[in-house]
């Protein structure tokens, strides 16, 4: 039996197809009449658009509505508000790790116009093993950015994120769904871009994630006391200050999306993120550094809340910005974004257990640098000394705001 209520629909589309049809009428009468009554006319045209313009929209939504009852009024809202963030700036981050993850999940609630450069160089865990198993890219340090700019439900990128556990029979313990689904994807297509295309995709990401190159590459890092050690989960361990890291070949080449969304981008973020191993190795592609040295937006640095053991023990925010610049040349930065906010005494105890501590603030050594100092907190108030999403994201787009391509100075 057909309820008025299963009517309403087909009753509101006649509504609203009357309503376009008058629209259509008023504007080309309006248009007619614009050469010997032009007020009268003008004022009928801009009816009927008005009219016209309504009564579409509202069909669209009643068809969304009928043909998904649970979902209509959330897939309008999703249209409307990725109109909106497609109208944010253009901002390209680059990096890779947690601190990276972090920036893109405060950024995608103001910009959908994302693009993260991911370093491709992690040899350990899951990724080392798939990269030493399959022959492709380490898959880890993208996996954790596409979860971080997905928009879609909870439970998928859940999937993306859930860990075998170790001693599974099947021999799959450790490894990430996620790693295993674009490792997957990778021999199938036999293009690892793609395979990050198509799970981007799968994960609705809002924005893009791209490797700064697609040449299987070895980090190599070189130590106070001249030892060298091989291979980005070996570099911590070295025991000695860090002097300079390499990529092996030395020449790789640069994917030309990232360079091209270099030379578009409104803003550039390099971190937060381990510095000699997340950070830099995307700066040794010479394609990237060169796209970034030539681009006229404001290049900016977010300088990690921690040091990292083994990797930055004592490291002030000056250390920071001077091992990127002697890997990357002095006018690689323009301003330096530098958390203000305290860290509680237990935390920090807590942090200090595993020989971390808060990156100090030492302006005399930075100001020689010719860089902007901003300061501002930035910290979670969760259990961990670690960027805050959303404190982030602002602190960046206040940057953005007020840099104005147009009126900077170069550092040369």
């Amino acid at each position: 039996m057909i309820t008025v209520r299963k009517l309403y629909p087909h009753l509101d589309l006649k509504k609203w197809s009357v309503i376009f049809s008058v629209g259509v009428g008023l504007t080309i009468a309006g248009a007619i009449s614009l050469s010997h009554r032009w007020m009268p006319g003008l004022t009928m045209c801009l009816v009927g658009v008005a009219m016209i313009t309504f009564s579409a929209v509202m069909v669209v939504r009643l068809v969304i509505k009928t043909l998904a009852p649970d979902y209509g009024d959330r897939v309008v809202e999703t249209l409307h508000r990725r109109y909106e963030l497609g109208l944010g700036p253009k901002i390209v981050v680059v990096g890779g790790g947690t601190g990276l993850s972090t920036l893109l999940r405060g950024l995608k609630e103001f910009t959908g116009n994302l693009t993260a450069i991911v370093t491709v160089a992690d040899d350990g865990g899951s990724s080392g093993r798939l990269r030493k198993e399959m022959g492709v890219l380490p898959p880890g340090d993208i996996r954790n950015c596409l979860v971080a700019l997905a928009d879609s439900e909870p439970l998928m990128a859940r999937l993306f994120e859930y860990r075998f556990p170790e001693g599974d029979p099947t021999g799959l313990g450790g490894h990430t769904f996620g790693n295993l689904f674009i490792a997957t994807m990778s021999a199938i297509t036999g293009d690892f871009e793609e395979a990050v295309k198509e799970s981007s995709r799968v994960l609705a990401v809002r924005g893009r994630v791209l490797p700064p190159t697609l040449e299987d590459v070895i980090l190599v890092a070189q130590c106070q006391g001249g030892d060298v050690v091989y291979g980005e989960s070996t570099i911590g361990k070295c025991g000695a200050r860090i002097e300079k890291v390499s990529l092996q070949p030395g020449n790789p080449h640069a994917l030309p999306e990232a360079i091209q969304s270099i030379s578009e981008a409104d803003a550039i973020v390099l971190g937060p993120g381990s510095l000699f191993t997340s950070v830099i190795p995307n700066l040794l592609v010479a394609g990237i550094r060169d796209a970034i040295q030539e681009s006229s937006a404001p290049r900016i640095y977010v300088c990690n809340v921690m040091t990292q053991p083994g990797e930055t023990d004592c490291f002030t925010a000056a250390d920071h910005v001077k091992a990127i610049m002697d890997h990357a040349g002095r006018g690689i930065i323009d301003y330096v974004l530098i958390n203000l906010g305290g860290i509680p005494p237990k935390l920090a105890e807590k942090y200090s257990l595993e020989g971390a501590y808060p990156v100090k603030v030492d302006r005399d050594r930075l100001k020689p640098f010719g860089i902007r100092i901003i300061e501002e907190d930035l910290v979670s108030n969760m259990d961990y000394a670690r960027h805050d999403p959303l404190r982030l994201a602002e602190a960046v787009l206040r940057i953005v705001s007020m840099d104005g391509k147009s009126q900077r100075t170069r550092v040369s």
